[in-house]
Order: C-alpha cells, then sequence, then structure tokens
C-alpha cells in the first residue's frame, strides 16, 4: 500500500548510490560547458590514469533524474566501478537543475540541443573514442537518453532506467491526467527554474484539455521514432511503477531495431524505491551491456532478452527472448451502486483459487450513468492476502460523458504477485483517494455538488504469467 504517495515519489526522484564506492582511479575534474544560447552546464569529467587505448578512452555519460544532479551520479559512477579504469564518464547538472543555468522544460528540443552538445564536447577530446560514447541515465535522464537517440545523437550504446518512452500515455492514460503523479513531479521544481510552458501545460492537463497535452507530449517522446534506432537499447523498467509502467518499455523492445534487453526488476518510483535489492545484480547487466558494446567483451549471446524478477528476489531471475507470455483470469464484480461526489461502489471478490502473477495492464469494463456534472471515474484494485496483508495492485481513470455509457478503465500496467486465497477489491470512485486517503494517484479534483454516478456490473481482466516467477 502506498502510505504516503507525495513523500515517497520524492523520495523515489533522490537517486542514492546502492553499495558503497568502489573508489575510483580516474582523475576528476569539475568544467563549464556553454551551450550555444550561452547557457552553462556544470558537469564533472573522470579520465582514466594512464595512457588511453588506439583510438581513445570508451566513454560514459550519466544523465540524473528529475530535481537530481550530478553529485548523485558520481556517487552512482564510482559506488559501482565506471571510474576505475576503463572508461572515461562524463556526468552534468541538466538544465535547470543543480549549478546549471536555464530553466527546466521535461527533456524538449533545448533539452536535446544540450545532450547533443554535450556528446561533441566528449567526442572531440583527442583522449576519447568519438565512436564508442554510450550513456546510462534514470527517469528524467532516461527520458533524455532516448529523445536523443531518435533525434540522431550517435549513442554507440544506451542504458534507461525506469522512464518513459511516450509521456501522454504516462502521464494522461486514456485522456485523464493521473493528478497526484503530476503534483508530485512538478512540485519537485522550485517555480523559479520551470519553462513557462510547463505550467501552462499543467493548467492544461487538470483541465482535461487531452489534445494540448498531446502535442506537448509528443516533442519529449520517443515511441513513435524508435523503429529506426538500432543502437543497442538496455532498458530497467520496474515491477511497479506507478509513474512509468511496464509498458512504456515493452512497446519500445517491440519496436527497437537493434540489440535490446528488458529488465523488469524491483526498483522505480513509488511505491518503489531506487536502489532496491536487485540494484547491484541489475548495474552488473548495465556494465556487461557497455562491456559488450563499447569495449568488445563479455558479450551474452543473442541479440535480445527481457529478464524478469521475482518479488522475492535472492539472487536469481527468470530470462527469456522474447516477453513472456500471459494468460487472462478474469474476475466479476456484480452490483448496481449509485453515488455521489464523496461516495463510492466497493466491491469484494471470493478468494482466488490460485496464485497470479498479474504482468501487464489490467482492465475494468463496467456501465456508468453520468448525471449533475460527473466527470470522470477512477477504479483502484486491491488484494488482502490470507495472511491480512493489502496490497495496492493498480488503478487507473477516464473521463464520463453526461448520460448512460460502457466504459474500459485500463489500470496502470505493472507486475504483482497475488497469493491464491487473496480477496480482491474493486473501489470505483471519483477518485483514489476513495479508496485511501493516501492513495494519491487521481486526486479529489473539484466537481459539481451536484454530480452523481450510477455504476453496473463490473468485469475484471488480469493479464497473468503463464510462468510465474515468484514462488
Amino acid at each position: 500500500m502506498v502510505k504516503v504517495w507525495f513523500t515517497a515519489l520524492a523520495a523515489s526522484l533522490v537517486l542514492l548510490a546502492g553499495e558503497p564506492a568502489a573508489g575510483s582511479t580516474a582523475a576528476r575534474t569539475d568544467v563549464t560547458i556553454p551551450m550555444d544560447d550561452g547557457v552553462p552546464i556544470a558537469a564533472t569529467l573522470y579520465v582514466p590514469d594512464g595512457t588511453p587505448p588506439a583510438g581513445g578512452w570508451p566513454a560514459l555519460v550519466f544523465l540524473h533524474g528529475l530535481s537530481g544532479n550530478r553529485q548523485q551520479m558520481n556517487a552512482l559512477a564510482e559506488g559501482y566501478g565506471f571510474t576505475s579504469g576503463q572508461y572515461a564518464v562524463l556526468t552534468f547538472d541538466a538544465r535547470g537543475h543543480g549549478e546549471s543555468g536555464g530553466l527546466v522544460g521535461v527533456v524538449g528540443p533545448r533539452e536535446v540541443a544540450d545532450i547533443r552538445a554535450l556528446h561533441a564536447w566528449l567526442a572531440a577530446r583527442p583522449d576519447i573514442s568519438d565512436t564508442r560514447i554510450g550513456a546510462w541515465g534514470i527517469s528524467y535522464g532516461g527520458g533524455g537518453i532516448f529523445n536523443s537517440l531518435v533525434a540522431g545523437v550517435p549513442w554507440a550504446a544506451v542504458v534507461a532506467v525506469e522512464t518513459w518512452t511516450d509521456l501522454y500515455s504516462a502521464l494522461m492514460p486514456q485522456g485523464l491526467v493521473k493528478s497526484g503523479v503530476v503534483v508530485g513531479f512538478s512540485s519537485s521544481i522550485p517555480a523559479t527554474r520551470r519553462d513557462p510552458s510547463l505550467d501552462a501545460t499543467l493548467a492544461q492537463a487538470f483541465a482535461g484539455n487531452a489534445a494540448a497535452v498531446r502535442g506537448w507530449a509528443a516533442e519529449r517522446s520517443s515511441l513513435s521514432k524508435l523503429g529506426s534506432v538500432t543502437t543497442p537499447v538496455f532498458m530497467a523498467q520496474g515491477r511497479r511503477d506507478f509513474a512509468f509502467g511496464i509498458d512504456q518499455a515493452t512497446r519500445a523492445f517491440r519496436a527497437l531495431g537493434g540489440p535490446r534487453t528488458l529488465y523488469v526488476g524491483l526498483h522505480g518510483h513509488a511505491p518503489s524505491t531506487f536502489p532496491a535489492t536487485d540494484t547491484a545484480f541489475l548495474m552488473t547487466k548495465a556494465r556487461g551491456w557497455f562491456d559488450c558494446f563499447l569495449r568488445d567483451t563479455s558479450c551474452e549471446a543473442g541479440r535480445s532478452s527481457v529478464y524478469v524478477v521475482p518479488e522475492t528476489f535472492s539472487g536469481q531471475v527468470a530470462r527469456r527472448g522474447t516477453l513472456p507470455p500471459v494468460s487472462p483470469t478474469f474476475v466479476s464484480f456484480p452490483g448496481v451502486t449509485t453515488f455521489a461526489k464523496s461516495g463510492k461502489a466497493v466491491r469484494t471478490s471470493a478468494p482466488l483459487r490460485k496464485a497470479i502473477e498479474i504482468f501487464g495492464t489490467p482492465t475494468v469494463r463496467t456501465s456508468v450513468a453520468a448525471s449533475g456534472g460527473w466527470s470522470r471515474l477512477v477504479a483502484v484494485l486491491t488484494a488482502r492476502t490470507p495472511a491480512g496483508r493489502e496490497i495496492l495492485v493498480s488503478a487507473g481513470g477516464v473521463p464520463t460523458r453526461p448520460g448512460a455509457q460502457k466504459v474500459t478503465i485500463q489500470l496502470l500496467n505493472q507486475a504483482t504477485f497475488v497469493p491464491r486465497g487473496s480477496r480482491l477489491t474493486l473501489t470505483l470512485a471519483s477518485s483514489s483517494t476513495a479508496q485511501s486517503a493516501a492513495n494519491l494517484l487521481y486526486l479529489d479534483l473539484p466537481m459539481a455538488a451536484t454530480a452523481r454516478a450510477r455504476v453496473g456490473t463490473a468485469t475484471l481482466k488480469l493479464p497473468g504469467l503463464r510462468t510465474p516467477v515468484t514462488r
């Protein structure tokens, strides 16, 4: 269960090194790199001691998350051995972050131009190989990697962690903004460091103007262009990341034209964290990816791999060459309930006859009659295990129109193990806070006092792994 959503989300934005620092055998220099518009970007460069190999050192650029800074990336690069003598490493404060100038525009064209300039600056150094530069990025930084890839920045290999490829579907799925997530992200950026377009777009999102948000998000999304990308891409997405679901990576996995790996692990935005239990294992895989494509060593067989980490991770993961197959489980929640804005419909299932490891997008189909200004319907799915533990499985919502209609609500795309004997509860209301005051995924936004909704029988479709990985 999400205890305090904003606190958990804010914590997930602050990346910490997960292991004691392995030390560095590279010379470290802080530099300032001017962009073409005069904005200074603060950076740190690590260059290994000794004579560079023929062609120059292979290099890595580390991109931090929203409201983060390069010091976090320095700790991560040092802590996981990337500065131990085989790579040059560049970290930097993104525009509007840390010691850099400028305003935060959420990895739009201006930030992509910055990333291109930083790559060019590094490639121009005589001690750096201009054809063996890779990138590692998390969340905001991962979005920067994907957006720069489709813009033609010539990365030799990349690792993108808990991020998006389609920003609209991530933050405004089915035309209803994930208001708690968006508020959490936006509040982490000081007002004095926001690009004006950001506040304008937030206002449009909360007003339900999907068309305006879609255009802004398209400039910050890569999915539609990934089919032309042949760069080796390693994607690490969280099993339970309520900001950027697994689908942000699975759709990219299908689209990419080059070597690709999808790692579905325990890290992520709230309710998950970074680091997580499997982070050291993940970073070993990431290092191997770079070693293969930048140093021609440690290459695993095959052009594509999918790793799925069990919730009970103890060093073993499931690996296959394609996305794991799923089979549907259907659960009916019969009844007819009428409620006002502050009300809700709550339906609970019989105990599950077998365990299910949900993997993908659950859907809820129901009928709703909206009147008096009722404008949205939010579904929250929880599970109560035989041991009494409550699991927040997923949630989703759709805008509604006046009158009777049938709706299909797509819940957040995630992987959650639900034990045999658990009872599922479906809550239908105007916000996720109706299920729990601490569940701030979809906030209790204004609605007319006269608003009423009548919902009928709901059918839940759960995609489950045919071969569960959690025991």
